[in-house]
């Protein structure tokens, strides 16, 4: 199973109450050093984020701004900018993610939605943690030994009951260079994508096409050996590439 969000989440979130005010909220984010802070309410509830940008619209000058945010339609902008506690600065609602949620989800949410961190919350809408960019990337931390015994393991083994022994499997840096022989294109692919989508593999997003065909037209074997010669022009599959993104 791959690393859910609480496995690489920060536990220990400085946070806000709604009831905090700009100045004080001010002085914690340069004291911390962060650019934004959860906002809870009195029973704990995560219920904002309040951060630099929601601070800046003050200092841009409520005046200057007011006749600008209201024609284009950004009155919310224009009540943060007279506002003086987290509940009138905060951004509302918030996308969060869950602790048991995957890494690979939290990724994607965090794309999707143009956000650099994810405030993790329980089932009861409680903080518990949260998670950013640099926190998802420490699964490219794990080592080659781990990925390779794994690859072998979980991967070869299991999940395509194939014999490990009868493959050469290298993994250097993360990238996964396998060498052998399948039974035929489909099982090649889904070999493939299972690797790239390892744990702490570096993944890689091009598609490799089996040299060797049945006589019918139809796959017969495919030979990991060629399939990574047409990719990479050179020996062997390889799953990931420190150079792909």
């Amino acid at each position: 199973m791959g690393s859910r969000v609480k496995d690489v989440m920060t536990a220990d979130v400085v946070s806000v109450r709604e009831t905090a005010e700009y100045k004080d909220i001010v002085l914690v984010l340069r004291e911390l050093r962060v650019s934004a802070l959860p906002v809870l309410d009195a029973a704990d509830h995560l219920v904002g984020v309040v951060s630099e940008a929601d601070l800046l619209l003050k200092e841009a000058g409520q005046e200057d701004l007011g006749g600008y945010l209201i024609s284009s339609g950004r009155r919310g902008e224009q009540a943060k900018a007279a506002g003086v506690t987290a509940a009138e600065l905060m951004t509302t609602p918030v996308v969060t993610i869950g602790p048991e949620d995957s890494v690979a989800d939290a990724a994607r949410l965090m794309h999707d939605r143009h956000v650099k961190r994810l405030p993790v919350v329980d089932k009861a809408g409680h903080l518990v943690g949260i998670v950013s960019r640099l926190d998802l990337l420490s699964v490219f931390d794990r080592p080659d030994s781990e990925i390779r015994a794994a690859v072998r393991k979980d991967i070869m083994a299991r999940d395509f009951a194939l014999d490990p022994d009868a493959f050469d499997l290298q993994v250097s840096s993360g990238i996964v260079t396998i060498t052998g022989q399948v039974e035929n294109q489909a099982v090649a692919r889904h070999l493939l994508d299972a690797l790239r989508h390892a744990e702490g593999v570096v993944v890689s997003r091009r598609q490799a096409n089996p040299k060797h065909w049945g006589t019918s037209g139809h796959p017969s074997t495919a030979d990991l050996t060629s399939m990574g010669s047409r990719l990479w022009k050179r020996p062997g599959l390889r799953a990931g590439s420190a150079a792909s993104s």
